[in-house]
């Protein structure tokens, strides 16, 4: 292997490029415009600039230290979904650097259609506009249940809930429509679930911290009202707590590897707003993306390739997510989900 390619979702960086930004991630989902309206000044809010860019420039800068210190020579390139650096232009970039083969690292622990086949179209978008002279493009693995991600995710934990003296630990993910978590796989064909992948993250956190009651929510819903998606919302279920007199939580975006601006806006302003607003104490866990065990979970999944290592895993369900080339790694999984024509 040749590099690393670093594949992660995109962000604005200036106010101008929030709204193209939108209309690239929305782009054939029938999202209406007032729901755009309503996140373009959640951004806007922020002064147009997402933080996730910053974010993983941060992180491949540590992941590309603990390569350096594991005598692994292998440069780091970066592209993105739907914001600059398109992920396009960093393959072109790669071919034209004489890369001719690269792993890919996807900024997604888990199994489903946005979160991982979704990288795979991305892949195989990027080497059709280059063309022949394109790279091969092996796509790590998941790894929501790497012992590694489980364990700077308890302590994120233990760190947000220190001035706590009673709370209620409530897991957040990102909710996607019923169908297209239906669409996620059977095990039969190395895939489960993703709301079953979150659950699992979830209890190997709880585990770690020795807590044995705890709630598994959902965030960032975008799609229209008619389309059921996963639920319960994370502002609904702080409301439901309050009238259990639960007196605090503690939130824990297990489905996140870093704390990008759908984190900061759903779950630091608004559910922190709503906690507030019922009485409630509240903290948040961070992700992980900062810490160095996520450089070291990296590196260690590069390592799996490149020296068969062992992959480390903390759960039964199979391994899977790795590709090659941008072919979905089992037949049926992580299909998208089919759109209603009402």
């Amino acid at each position: 292997m040749d590099a690393l390619l670093w594949l992660s979702f995109g962000g604005p960086e200036k106010p101008e490029d929030v709204r193209p930004f939108l209309e690239n991630v929305t782009r054939g989902r029938g999202v209406p415009p007032e729901r755009l309206d309503e996140v373009e000044q959640h951004y806007l809010g922020f002064g147009g600039v997402s933080p996730i860019n910053e974010l993983n420039r941060a992180a491949i800068e540590a992941v590309e230290l603990e390569l350096t210190a594991q005598g692994i020579d292998l440069p780091v390139y970066f592209g993105n979904r739907n914001w600059h650096p398109m992920v396009e232009d960093t393959v072109e970039r790669m071919a034209a650097d004489g890369v001719k083969s690269a792993l890919v690292f996807p900024t997604s622990a888990y199994g489903g259609y946005s979160a991982c086949r979704q990288y795979d179209e991305d892949i195989s978008r990027a080497r059709a506009a280059v063309g022949d002279g394109a790279p091969d493009l092996t796509k790590l693995r998941q790894f929501f249940d790497h012992p590694l991600f489980v364990s700077a995710y308890a302590d994120a934990v233990r760190t947000a809930a220190s001035g706590l003296d009673d709370y209620r630990l409530v897991y957040t993910a990102h909710s996607v429509p019923v169908s297209a978590d239906a669409a996620a796989g059977p095990p039969s064909s190395g895939g489960h679930l993703y709301s079953q992948q979150v659950a699992e993250a979830a209890r190997l956190v709880a585990m770690d911290l020795g807590v044995a009651d705890y709630d598994v929510v959902w965030q960032s819903r975008s799609g229209p009202p008619r389309v059921p998606w996963l639920e319960p919302d994370i502002i609904d279920h702080l409301e439901a707590l309050h009238d259990k007199e639960v007196p605090a939580v503690v939130l824990c975006p297990v489905g996140f590897v870093s704390d990008h601006l759908e984190v900061v806006w759903d779950l630091d302003t608004e559910a922190a707003e709503k906690a507030a607003e019922l009485g409630m104490g509240f903290a948040r866990a961070v992700a992980p993306s900062g810490d160095q065990r996520f450089a070291q979970l990296v590196v260690e999944l590069i390592r799996e390739q490149l020296a068969s290592a062992p992959a480390r895993k903390l759960s039964a369900f199979p391994v899977a997510g790795c590709t090659l080339n941008g072919a979905p790694c089992a037949v049926g999984c992580c299909e998208p989900a089919q759109r209603s024509r009402k």
